[in-house]
């Protein structure tokens, strides 16, 4: 299977040079059944694998299946057309094109970007005949990525929250609800001011660090007393201005 070992090309000796540039004008011959299913097995293996990976790693916060799918085919899809093309060169000038796809449903993660590359790069690895790299490539990532996701590495503070304050137009808001926050909290910082309702309310955002064990009702409570019983948002802040599919 591997004839020039783990982290040699298993189409290389469709190449008339070893080297990149004096291959880019020289013709293959017709790759073998063989080597072919050796290829897009290989990535559509690895592309599995990602997708358990993911799985794990977003078990806690959700995952849409279509995102699980995508990453199982991707692999394939990429290795197939490098495996159509007649030269080393030509491989990963289409590779590099790849990396300039820009997906129309847009992640809501930059975490979830990186698995699209990920997926890709194993992809990009069997197409060209480098599976040995595809799957060390695949083993070392997979592993750091489940550790840190175990270990939480990089994670917010889970005291660390969001808080959105709806105020009419009207009212001064400068000192108003500082109070209430020095109480409450350990921190906190107007992070920024904007308006909604087609400039009828403010809306108030801060970042703050509350309390451990506060009652969280009794400070909603005594904030919606100053900002005349409008909304008020206290969210995680991992979860602040993000959206989420079922």
């Amino acid at each position: 299977m591997f004839e020039h070992g783990l982290f040699g090309n298993v189409l290389s000796k469709y190449y008339e040079s070893d080297s990149i540039i004096n291959s880019s004008d020289s013709a293959l011959n017709t790759i073998k059944p063989g080597e072919f299913f050796l290829c897009v097995g290989a990535a559509l293996l690895i592309g599995f694998l990602i997708s358990l990976i993911y799985i794990v790693t977003h078990r806690k916060e959700g995952y849409s299946q279509s995102y699980v799918l995508t990453m199982i085919m991707l692999p394939t899809i990429v290795s197939l057309i490098l495996l159509l093309i007649n030269t080393t060169a030509g491989a990963l000038s289409l590779a590099g094109a790849f990396t300039l796809v820009r997906f129309r449903s847009v992640a809501g993660d930059p975490k979830d970007i990186a698995y699209i590359f990920f997926a890709m790069a194993a992809g990009v690895a069997c197409g060209i005949g480098y599976i040995g790299f595809a799957i060390v490539f695949f083993v070392i990532l997979g592993i750091v990525m489940f550790i840190l996701s175990e270990t939480d590495f990089g994670g917010c503070k889970k005291r660390h929250m969001t808080l959105k304050i709806a105020i009419p137009e009207n009212l001064d808001y400068q000192g108003v609800f500082e109070p209430v926050l020095a109480r409450y909290t350990t921190f906190h910082k107007l992070r920024r001011v904007k308006t909604t309702n087609f400039g009828t309310l403010f809306e108030l955002i801060y970042s703050v660090d509350v309390l451990d064990n506060i009652d969280q009702k009794k400070f909603v409570d005594e904030l919606r007393a100053l900002n005349g019983n409008m909304t008020i948002n206290l969210v995680f802040f991992k979860y602040d201005d993000k959206i989420y599919e079922n």
